[in-house]
Order: C-alpha cells, then sequence, then structure tokens
C-alpha cells in the first residue's frame, strides 16, 4: 500500500470512539430496563397495578432489551465489519451471525431488529386501544408496514449480493492445487499459525490435507440413536474451544456408535475455524512414527507435528500394540500434553487400555496425560450398521 493508502485505511480507528460511545447507551438502556422493573415490581407490591398495566410495563421491559439487542448488534457486528477483527474464532459464546457477518448481512440482521422493536411499540398500542388515538394506531400501523417491506427488500437484495461476493471471492482465490497424500503434511510446518482474517480462507485445503477418511459434519451426526450423552454435550464440543484451551476430546465407544463419524467432525470444525489438523488410525500413526525412529528423526517428527494443532488418532483399541508402538504413543501423547489437543478414539474405556498397550505401568502413563485437560465422551449406543442391517431385512 502507498503510504496516502495507509493513512487513508488508518483513519477507520475514527470509528472505535463511536462504538464505544455505543457502548455507554447501552449501560443507559441497562440503567432504564432496571428503572422500569423496580416501577413494575412497586406498582404489582403495592396494589396499583392491574393486569393492562403489568402488560404495558413488561412490554416496555422486552421493547427495552430488543432495543439492547440492537446496539450489541451494531456495536460488535460494525466494530468487526468497519474497524478491526475481534478475533472470536473458537471462543464458546461467539454469536451465530458473527462467524458470518459482513456489511450486507449486518444491515439485514438490523432491518429484522427494527421490525421487531417495531412490533412491540405497535402491540403496545393495541392492547392500550382505549387511550390511544385512531390516528396513532393508523400511522403506526402504516410505519411498522413500511419497516416490515424494507425489511422483505433487503433481505431479497442480500441473496444476490453475497452470490457476487462468492463469485468474485472465489475467482479471486483460483483452483485449488491437489494435494499428494504422501505429502499432504509437507509444508504445515512452514505456514505457521494463521491469522483471524485467513481462518475463513483455505479451509478447503485445510480438510483436504488433513487426510480424513470421508468428509463428514457434525449436521449429519444422528443424535437420536445415543442414549448418552445428551445433544447439548455434542453441540459444546462442536465450537471446538478444546482446541485454544490445547485440551483433548476422547470418545470412547463401541464400534458403530459414531466415534469416527464425531472426531471427523470435529476436525473439519477445527479447519474451518483456521487450525491445521491432521487425521491417521492408532495403527498409522505408530508406523509413522517407527519410521521416523529408525530414520533418527524422531524427536524432529514429534517437533514437525506440533504444527498442527489437532491430531485425531482413530480405533485405539481394535488391534494390541507391540512394546514399540505402545511406546511411540505414549511418546506422542507425553509429548503434545498441555502443547496441543489430540482427539482419540477408541472402543474400551480407559480403565482397560493396558490390554491395547501390554503394559499397564505405560498405559496409566498414557492415560494420565491424556485425560488430565480432556473431554471423555462414552457413546452409548446400538451400531448404526446394526440397525441398518435389521431394517433391510423383510419380516415374515
Amino acid at each position: 500500500m502507498t503510504t496516502m493508502g495507509c493513512a487513508l485505511f488508518a483513519t477507520r480507528w475514527l470509528q472505535a470512539p463511536l462504538y464505544f460511545g455505543l457502548v455507554a447507551a447501552q449501560g443507559v438502556y441497562v440503567y432504564k430496563f432496571f428503572n422500569e422493573l423496580w416501577h413494575l415490581i412497586h406498582h404489582v407490591i403495592s396494589g396499583h397495578a392491574d393486569e393492562t398495566h403489568v402488560m404495558l410495563a413488561v412490554l416496555k421491559l422486552v421493547d427495552v432489551v430488543m432495543i439492547a439487542n440492537l446496539l450489541i448488534m451494531v456495536i460488535v457486528g460494525g466494530y468487526e465489519t468497519f474497524v478491526s477483527r475481534i478475533g472470536l474464532q473458537g471462543h464458546r459464546d461467539q454469536p451465530e451471525w458473527l462467524s458470518h457477518v459482513n456489511s450486507n448481512v449486518l444491515k439485514v440482521k438490523l432491518a429484522t431488529a427494527i421490525v421487531g422493536i417495531s412490533s412491540v411499540h405497535l402491540l403496545q398500542m393495541f392492547v392500550d386501544v382505549h387511550h390511544t388515538p385512531r390516528h396513532d394506531l393508523l400511522w403506526g400501523t402504516v410505519i411498522h408496514m413500511a419497516f416490515i417491506a424494507s425489511a422483505a427488500i433487503l433481505a431479497y437484495m442480500s441473496g444476490p449480493m453475497a452470490a457476487h461476493e462468492s463469485r468474485s471471492r472465489t475467482a479471486k482465490e483460483g483452483v485449488p492445487t491437489a494435494v499428494i497424500p504422501a505429502q499432504r503434511d509437507g509444508d504445515a510446518a512452514d505456514r505457521g499459525p494463521e491469522t483471524a482474517e485467513s481462518a475463513g480462507d483455505g479451509a478447503e485445503e485445510r480438510i483436504e490435507a488433513a487426510g480424513f477418511p470421508a468428509r463428514k459434519v457434525l449436521e449429519m451426526f444422528d443424535e437420536g440413536h445415543l442414549r448418552a450423552p445428551e445433544p447439548q454435550v455434542i453441540t459444546r464440543l462442536g465450537k471446538v474451544d478444546f482446541v485454544t484451551r490445547k485440551a483433548n476430546v476422547v470418545l470412547l465407544g463401541g464400534p458403530g456408535t459414531g466415534k469416527t463419524h464425531l472426531a471427523v467432525a470435529l476436525g473439519v470444525r477445527a479447519c474451518q475455524a483456521g487450525h491445521q489438523v491432521l487425521f491417521a488410525t492408532a495403527a498409522e500413526w505408530g508406523a509413522r512414527l517407527a519410521d521416523a525412529k529408525a530414520a533418527g528423526r524422531l524427536r524432529e517428527e514429534l517437533a514437525r507435528l506440533d504444527a498442527y494443532p489437532v491430531l485425531v488418532v482413530d480405533e485405539v483399541g481394535y488391534v494390541p500394540f507391540d512394546s514399540e508402538v505402545a511406546h511411540l504413543l505414549f511418546q506422542l501423547v507425553s509429548h503434545r500434553y498441555e502443547r496441543a489437543s489430540l482427539i482419540v478414539t477408541g472402543n474400551r474405556p480407559l480403565s482397560r487400555w493396558d490390554e491395547v498397550f501390554g503394559d499397564s505401568a505405560m498405559a496409566s502413563a498414557t492415560v494420565d496425560r491424556l485425560a488430565h485437560h480432556a473431554e471423555i465422551i462414552t457413546l452409548d449406543a446400538d451400531s448404526y450398521r446394526t440397525r441398518r442391517l435389521e431394517r433391510s431385512v423383510p419380516a415374515f
């Protein structure tokens, strides 16, 4: 950028005080809300409030809350769009609309909020219709319909505009180059951590390079067949905040309960949040580390894997490890302890991992490090393969 361009671009920070001014306005509405609430409680206790009075007071409270919601959308969304990135990717409380916010989406959200506020105002008029002039009712209805029409027009226009932006972005990025499976992680260590600005860009390349056996997403996961855990546990994991905490996820359960599906889906979410991910089965990880050890570069290989905030280790427990592989997997878990995340799937409870490692001391040390900062989820369900087979067998 030229000096003039940099100077002009820096003027965006002049808007920052405006958003902090809106934060002060948010505080005024908080005061107004509790002031109205206090008056409502006082009138109810003193017996001076009838049903209509209570309903009108509650509608005023709702009105204040909706205006405050509108303010927070303008403050957070506007600052993120026009001033600077806030960097909430992976945060467990990131608003749903902020992950794809832009000026176009923000306008539609604001228009929808204004229609909601107008609806509350109109409802207040109709609730207190005996004390509202017909002139006010008429113009209140007309203004409300105008808000609805403008919001509908904005929503209609946002479709072609979003499509145009998507086509422009695709044309700018070009066609991604193919990734050779044997070299899919060849340059991850050189790329370094990604910024929040680039987290959304290159997500497909990260997903392709991760080596997932198939693309799975959380929306495709059938939570209805689970007896445990509760669906909200899966939803919470889907926020992938465990990556920023450098914590692990351990998915346990019998065959066909969806462990690999969830592991891949969480890996895909992590890729979409801007993180590098690498997937392999436990046997494949053992073979990879054994090759590195044989070449005298095990320490370098473990350090190289630090470039990946998330490693997925699938199918622990299906095949017992020999002593060398067990020791190598222990080193992998130990090296990443409190340094980066692992997503591990297994068909046996952690208390029985000595059967897999063939050494109770090695298994205990591995489980101790793996489970210390971990979400341990046991999937209790019938195998989806068995259920599909039962549905396909005709009844006689």
